[in-house]
């Protein structure tokens, strides 16, 4: 990866991928940003307005994009699909937005491009698997943005629960990203302290198992309150995006819990979803393989399940 030609093409210009780029923008990670959308207006609307900032921002390209930009890109952010509505469970987009995402895909494969993927459209664990069905043996360097997301909800309201710092806060949300998700709290720890070591000493915590399923479903629901309050969910997952991106552009290895093909890790093959793996310039670098207590096994195992089921509904 030339680090003097830092390239993303982001596509689609909805309500994620806008934020994405605006927050992206700001980052200071990418020397040139590309937006594709099938609605060519609406993504030259973005660009002109993010250009308008360009005095207000890091040294910055930013250009409406043709399928040729994906042939340079060092990383392709794929954003586009149909969006979830209020009273949908993120499985009622399947069938329309695989189609989505193998036809993306196949215009990618066609412009020969060695970009690291990573796919944010929903359900994305199932959307993940389809892109790495067309690429092929690429498993690494395509993956989903998993629970990147929900892991930081999980941090913030832990934050908030326990009154201390978010940057004091390490905690995971694995499996789906979506209603079988779990938390994994054997791997939660504040202060550098394991949860449940840390709870007697906290003057927060009156019922805290009580407490725990309150969060765990907290976090569970918060895509669909945001989608009932005003009809979707755009900031935090830029955010999260931009986070991801970091990893990629500045090589930091860092660990997130994005959605990768597992290939026997957690006794687990033939599935996409999320459990903490290592980040890079190449893409996932490494799937961490913790020993999970029997408990979280088996909802990481359900979970796998769930989604082998919603897999089967768009295989061919």
């Amino acid at each position: 990866m030339d680090n003097n030609t830092r390239k993303v093409v982001v596509v689609g210009a909805g309500a994620v991928g806008a934020a994405y780029c605006y927050a992206l923008a700001q980052s200071g990670l990418a020397d040139h940003i590309a937006l594709i959308d099938k609605n060519a207006d609406l993504a030259r609307g973005h660009v002109l307005d993010l250009r308008h900032g360009l005095p207000f921002l890091p040294s910055l390209t930013i250009t409406d994009g043709a399928l040729a930009d994906y042939h340079d890109a060092d990383l392709i952010v794929i954003t586009a699909g149909a969006a979830q509505q209020p009273g949908q469970s993120r499985m009622h987009l399947l069938s329309q937005n695989a189609a989505i995402i193998r036809a993306i895909m196949a215009d990618i494969q066609a412009q020969n491009s060695r970009a690291v993927i990573v796919i944010a459209t929903n359900p994305v664990d199932v959307m993940a698997y389809a892109a790495i069905q067309v690429a092929g043996e690429m498993r690494g360097r395509i993956f989903g943005s998993g629970t990147v997301l929900d892991s930081a909800r999980f941090r913030q309201m832990l934050s908030a629960h326990c009154a201390v710092d978010i940057q004091n806060v390490h905690a995971y949300i694995l499996g789906e990203h979506g209603d079988s998700e779990f938390a994994a709290w054997s791997m939660t720890h504040i202060a550098g302290m394991p949860i449940d070591q840390y709870c007697p000493i906290c003057d927060k915590c009156d019922d805290w198992h009580a407490e725990r399923a309150s969060i765990q479903q907290a976090v569970r629901d918060s895509a669909y309150h945001i989608i009932d309050y005003k009809g979707a969910t755009n900031w935090a997952i830029g955010l999260a995006l931009v986070r991801i991106t970091r990893a990629i552009l500045r090589d930091t290895r860092s660990v997130l819990t994005v959605s990768t093909l597992l290939e026997g890790e957690y006794g687990l093959n033939d599935v996409c979803l999320s459990v903490p793996c290592i980040v890079s310039a190449q893409g996932i670098q490494q799937v961490i393989v913790s020993q999970l207590p029997p408990d979280e096994h088996q909802a990481l195992h359900h979970s796998a399940d769930v989604l082998r089921d919603a897999i089967a509904l768009i295989m061919p």
